[in-house]
């Protein structure tokens, strides 16, 4: 059974990422990634963050965290240890050198290596969901709005020639 990363989030509070397997009215079924354990979460006491939503800072525009994923696996450095604050920064300058570390924190960086080794151990495949794809789009949304559009004028003038008619 394979992991997609648009299922994967990281819940507030808990350590780790997680799979959603069900939802719930007030709130999911999840599958720790690292212990393979199911259990029920609330989105009463908890708050659910879908991976392929948090963007990071950069320099210039914010990225998408699959970008940082993606560096991070084409990368030839080693991972750092999560404890050595200055090797997590000195791997990120060298791995994603427009990060802005003033506003990513290393508690963001030590996350990032922690939920990088965990979808590189679950061999999960980096790529993002059908949402976020439509989001990055752009220019095919406005082909599709104008064909609309077109569409409407003409059934809008095929209505008033009708009403004329009458």
């Amino acid at each position: 059974m394979s992991v997609e990363y648009r299922k994967l989030m990281a819940v507030t509070g808990m350590p780790g990422l997680y799979e959603v397997i069900g939802n719930k009215k007030d709130g999911a079924i999840l599958r720790n990634l690292e212990e393979k354990a199911l259990r029920f979460v609330s989105s009463r006491l908890n708050t659910f963050s879908h991976l392929e939503t948090i963007e990071i800072f950069t320099i210039r525009e914010n990225v998408n965290l699959i970008e940082i994923f993606h560096a991070m696996a084409n990368s030839t450095e080693a991972l750092p240890s999560e404890k050595d604050s200055k090797a997590l920064k000195a791997y990120f300058e060298k791995v994603y050198p427009d990060l802005d570390f003033d506003r990513v924190y290393v508690s963001d960086m030590k996350k990032m290596v922690k939920w990088f080794s965990v979808i590189k151990s679950n061999q999960i495949e980096l790529k993002l969901g059908f949402a976020a794809n439509e989001e990055l789009k752009g220019e095919d949304d406005n082909e599709i709005e104008i064909k609309e559009a077109e569409t409407t004028d003409a059934n809008e003038k095929k209505v008033s020639e009708d009403s004329s008619v009458e």
